[in-house]
């Protein structure tokens, strides 16, 4: 339409951060979060985002989960865009807060904000992940 301007959304793009995916272990690991399956725990960057999010937890669905005979999965997406311009300690601390949303039964149910899952709670447990964590972040010992 003449006079209008078309809005074209720029192209979502996914990739597998193998690098990103064993921090993410590394953290769940340090914080003795041992009912998370690291091997049913996948990660992706996604690029293109215009969402206000930092990072995104998604579990597969369970019609999805029998339909594949398949057993719970999560998947963390971090948006480049805002969690690569994050300190390693912020890093950090988004994917503390993201593992907090899996249940302790690794069912494949989400928890939702609250009580279990804060920013408050996120932070404070964050101040316990191990130096090796940051480092797979981009840190080292100033950075804390």
């Amino acid at each position: 339409m003449p006079g209008h301007a078309l809005s074209l959304r720029a192209r979502l793009r996914y990739e597998r951060d193998k690098t990103l995916e064993e921090a993410v272990r590394c953290v769940a690991r340090s914080l003795g979060l041992n009912y998370i399956d690291p091997e049913r725990l996948y990660v992706v960057r996604s690029y293109g985002s215009r969402s206000r999010a930092t990072a995104r937890i998604y579990m597969m669905p369970s019609a999805w989960r029998f339909a594949l005979n398949m057993g719970p999965v999560y998947l963390i997406e971090f948006i480049s865009e805002r969690f690569d311009r994050l300190t390693p300690m912020g890093k950090a601390e988004v994917i503390v807060h993201e593992l907090l949303h899996i249940l302790p039964a690794f069912s494949g149910g989400l928890r939702p904000h609250g009580r279990l899952v804060n920013d408050g709670l996120a932070r404070r447990l964050t101040s316990r992940v191990d130096e090796d964590c940051l480092r797979l972040l981009g840190g080292d010992e100033e950075s804390r």
